[in-house]
């Protein structure tokens, strides 16, 4: 069946390996089938910092308040255009890939800064009129999936249980629960290319290989089993109950096994 999938990707350099996947991506999945949306924020010159331009008709014109004036511009319907656009492609995507190299253990700051506009108040948080009750699996992304594909200077071991860096899923927490779960979608393990840095060309043709099987099995892959909010296990919709899984803590307790 064919699909619609997003690809946000954040590399300034089009002989990069993060834009020679990205061509990858976007080769096979219109292989199968599906219809490839592209976001390709240094080519759009994406405007990477929110502030006050994002809100024409600001409702304070004294003090900036990013939740009050971000709400009132979705709701009013006044944001930007760049920022509706992209909103457009998130809510019509079946699946959301985000692309980008490991800068400093986490995304480019143009990528952040994507987010940061796009994720607007009333539509990835906030959502239906500001209540609490929809987040961390539910949300207006729901039913969608995504993947992270990012690629790492490091070798494979700095990042393995006990490497000097860390797991590469406790790093990304925060963007694959954080930013891709909090709405709602189902979020696959991430997919990464180590030593990027210093790869060579057959390592490049293998690692296009290991990358069209995921994208492959995007729609069959299940998605790490992050705990939704609603549901039983966090009783006040902040603390995960005491009897399930007691011996974990930390980032690791939100994942179910």
């Amino acid at each position: 069946m064919k699909k619609k999938i997003l690809i946000v990707f954040a590399h300034p350099e089009q002989t990069s390996l993060t834009r020679t996947m990205v061509d990858t991506s976007i080769e096979t999945l219109e292989a199968l089938g599906h219809e490839v949306i592209l976001s390709d924020l240094y080519g759009m010159k994406w405007k990477a910092v929110l502030d006050e331009t994002d809100f024409p008709n600001r409702v304070n014109n004294e003090r900036l308040s990013f939740i009050h004036e971000s709400g009132n511009a979705y709701a009013t319907q006044s944001q930007t255009p760049d920022v509706v656009i992209e909103q457009e492609k998130l809510l019509s995507a079946d699946a959301v890939i985000l692309q980008f190299p490991l800068w400093w253990y986490g995304m480019p700051a143009i990528l952040k800064g994507w987010i940061e506009r796009v994720y607007a108040f009333g539509f990835a948080y906030g959502y239906k009129n500001g209540t609490n009750q929809f987040r961390f699996g539910e949300g207006i992304l729901s039913g969608k999936r995504a993947i992270v594909s990012v690629y790492a200077g490091g070798p494979e071991s700095d990042y393995s249980a006990r490497g000097i860096n860390g797991p590469i899923e406790q790093l990304l927490f925060p963007l694959t629960h954080g930013v891709l779960f909090y709405p709602g979608m189902e979020v696959l393990p991430t997919h990464v290319v180590h030593s990027a840095a210093f790869i060579k060309p057959e390592e490049v043709e293998k690692a296009k290989i290991e990358w069209k099987k995921r994208l492959e099995n995007l729609f069959i892959d299940k998605p790490i089993p992050f705990r939704a909010q609603n549901g039983g296990d966090y009783p006040d919709r902040h603390v995960l109950r005491d009897d399930i899984d007691p011996e974990k803590t930390g980032i690791l307790a939100h994942i179910a096994k």
